[in-house]
């Protein structure tokens, strides 16, 4: 229902009368409403949580195909190791960026587990379940609307090279600000080395998050078992 005529640009009459008539009675921005306390509202300052997502086709836990469950078990080691990396960067904060032995071994041991492990498990996603994960959600309509359709898996590689760059970067802070001799100029770095380790282990928890709830089970959706066994063979 239309109220100004596109054609003409006047006001249909009997039209704009039944939607003022429909306005007063229902009165859509709710100018006298009463607040329901038990409802849970949304706000711009108290927006959904970021890992509050329905997961598509949801696998049971035990029914995952085998390559599955190899992903989301090294999620599983990750997610522990990034825990205690944020534990360590904390304390490191909290003591004015003095090094204690644990400090040092818990940030020493994500780093390794991020090159040895993480970064390898990474590019064991993209090489052997991405690119047919891709096709078939662009036959699935699984995809952007645009000349270049993009899917979710091209943001998960996106997030594998954001892991390179923050990993990377917050990794030569540390070592640049033990090494500068301006106990400001070094404390400087060492905030901005936290801060980008604090980005990494949010992203790192999201990515996971998404990949778990929602890439994998696309993937138990749209490719078959015996394809994902000759994915993983």
């Amino acid at each position: 229902m239309k109220i100004i005529d596109t054609t003409t640009g006047k006001r249909v009459g009997a039209e704009t009368r039944q939607i003022n008539k429909k306005l007063k009675e229902e009165d859509p921005i709710l100018r006298n409403a009463s607040k329901d306390l038990d409802q849970e509202e949304l706000s711009p300052m108290d927006p959904p949580e970021a890992h509050e997502t329905n997961t598509p086709n949801p696998v049971k836990e035990g029914e995952e195909h085998p390559l599955i469950r190899q992903y989301m078990d090294e999620h599983v080691a990750a997610i522990k190791v990034v825990d205690e990396f944020e534990k360590a960067m904390n304390n490191f904060k909290e003591a004015g960026y003095k090094l204690n032995n644990e400090i040092n071994s818990s940030l020493k041991k994500f780093f390794e587990f991020f090159e040895k492990n993480l970064l390898d498990h990474n590019r064991r996603e993209e090489h052997e379940l991405f690119p047919l994960l891709h096709q078939r959600m662009i036959e699935d309509g699984e995809r952007s609307i645009s000349e270049t359709p993009t899917t979710a898996v091209d943001m998960m590689e996106d997030d594998h090279v954001k892991f390179i760059q923050l990993g990377a970067l917050a990794f030569n802070l540390l070592g640049l600000a033990a090494r500068l001799p301006d106990p400001n100029s070094s404390h400087f770095t060492y905030d901005v080395a936290y801060d980008n380790s604090r980005e990494l282990i949010e992203m790192i928890r999201l990515h996971i998050y998404r990949e778990d709830h929602i890439v994998f089970p696309l993937a138990h959706k749209l490719i078959s078992w015996e394809e994902l066994s000759a994915l993983k063979s």
